[in-house]
């Protein structure tokens, strides 16, 4: 297996390659020069869905969400906080199943909140419901890199 990643830009979408060796020195873009990784949780919309996800090699969780869901509004500094802590190791984003329904379905995504961890576009872990910062950063121990 190769040491680097391929992931999209979160600015430009540009497809990127990244040494695991350097995914702690604030990796940026080839074409924009933005940071790679922001941090934060991303948006995902159907349009950046799969420079974001399908095309990344680097493990992509992803929390989908309601606006109306009171679990989900208070898994959302959970999953805010593991973002900050947990990359560049593993990319975080979010997908609003009321904006994104065709996703949503795509995913068979039948409660929420749920996370999936997708590898190269493929979903390698699925969990539903609530967590805690400690049981989801145990749950994701295991993928990251």
């Amino acid at each position: 297996m190769s040491d680097a990643y391929t992931l999209g830009c979160p600015h430009c979408l540009t497809i990127n390659r990244v040494s695991q060796a350097r995914l702690d020195d604030v990796p940026r873009c080839g074409k924009c020069h933005k940071p790679l990784f922001t941090r934060e949780p991303l948006v995902l919309t159907a349009a950046n869905f799969p420079a974001l996800v399908e095309r990344s090699t680097l493990p992509v969780v992803v929390d989908f969400w309601a606006s109306w869901c009171g679990p989900c509004k208070a898994m959302a500094p959970v999953f805010a906080e593991a973002a900050r802590e947990l990359a560049p190791r593993l990319r975080f984003a979010k997908l609003d199943t009321e904006a994104e329904r065709a996703l949503a379905g795509r995913f068979a995504i039948r409660s929420i909140p749920t996370l999936v961890v997708f590898r190269g576009g493929q979903e390698v872990a699925r969990q539903a419901g609530l967590m805690s910062g400690p049981q989801l950063r145990q749950w994701l121990h295991p993928h990251r890199v």
